[in-house]
């Protein structure tokens, strides 16, 4: 089996491409630049060197045409494009271009080539909007409050037209908030754990946040991939939510990247009104129960262990110098 990862340099490109190599695929990775492109996920992993890396420009058609060619894959994830809520407001266009038009390329180019190859899009749990008191699921309906859950939301309804009108075997997974020591600073939680370990080794610093009051269902980013490929291994094509289950505020993550290193986070940790969003989602949390019925997968890891599992990775990676 080939596989074509679309972002396989980023967190979850990483992971998933590991796991498929753990399965004898041949893994074909994309990045808008492969030869400059950093490889410190896939190097962290020890799998760099097992990848065939080629550049490809998601929202280019010509670009995504050339990389399918160049590699014939039988399973295609597109987990590419802008990543982040918060730049998503200060780039729109950007931000639908690598979402709405990139997933838009790769299902003409299927339609195009009339060839039986599978497609993974990856949703998001932003589409959801603010879910409230309850758990979001397969019938809860999309109220997006950002470009990026615009953008998600748009190109999962793109894979579901495109499934419908033209038999394409397309699906999407809707993955609420996954965490992992291969997480971009620029995310909060990374943001967190970091200056957690620096006040703990006596930087004299103070972590300035946003709003601490967000619930969000956070799971761990290695234990995610699986449930990708196990949708793409289903006889048809259907859309399953990636979740935890639970929801906890940032303000108990915080506590608990705090406490990891036994420090009372409220004596280190100011918050600002410039750092707040445009328009935040309050509470967001996922019902996993179908994916567990039809898949047999459910999370293996809750907030504080995930908290504690990027606390030791960031320990292992600097440790203390003596």
């Amino acid at each position: 089996m080939r596989a074509l990862v679309c972002g396989a340099t980023g967190q979850d490109g990483t992971y998933l491409a590991r796991l498929l190599l753990d399965k004898g695929y041949e893994v074909w990775g994309t990045s808008r630049d492969a030869q400059s492109a950093s490889l410190s996920g896939p190097k962290a992993l020890g799998i760099a060197d097992r990848i065939h890396f080629l550049s490809m420009a998601p929202s280019d058609f010509h670009s995504v045409l050339t990389a399918v060619e160049r590699c014939e894959p039988d399973e295609i994830y597109y987990l590419a494009g802008q990543t982040s809520v918060g730049l998503s407001f200060d780039q729109p266009k950007e931000t639908l271009d690598s979402i709405l038009t990139a997933v838009l390329n790769l299902l003409e180019v299927m339609r195009l080539r009339k060839t039986r190859v599978r497609l993974y899009n990856a949703s998001s749990s932003e589409s959801f909007g603010d879910t409230g008191e309850t758990r979001a699921n397969g019938l809860t309906p999309f109220r997006p409050r950002s470009p990026y859950a615009v953008a998600k939301a748009s190109a999962h309804w793109l894979v579901a037209n495109y499934r419908a009108a033209y038999g394409l075997w397309a699906c999407n997974g809707i993955l609420f908030n996954h965490e992992s020591p291969l997480r971009p600073q620029r995310f909060v939680t990374q943001k967190i754990v970091r200056a957690a370990q620096r006040i703990a080794r006596g930087s004299g610093e103070r972590l300035t946040l946003g709003r601490l009051d967000i619930s969000r269902d956070w799971g761990w980013g290695p234990d995610y991939v699986m449930p990708m490929w196990a949708m793409v291994q289903r006889d048809q094509p259907e859309d399953f939510l990636v979740a935890t289950g639970e929801s906890h505020r940032l303000e108990d993550f915080v506590a608990a990247a705090f406490g990891y290193y036994n420090l009372d986070w409220r004596q280190h940790v100011d918050t600002s009104p410039a750092l707040y969003r445009p328009d935040d989602i309050l509470h967001s949390a996922g019902d996993p129960s179908a994916t567990l019925a039809a898949l047999g997968w459910e999370a293996r890891y809750r907030m504080t262990e995930v908290v504690a599992l990027m606390c030791e990775a960031l320990d292992a990676f600097m440790p203390t110098q003596s």
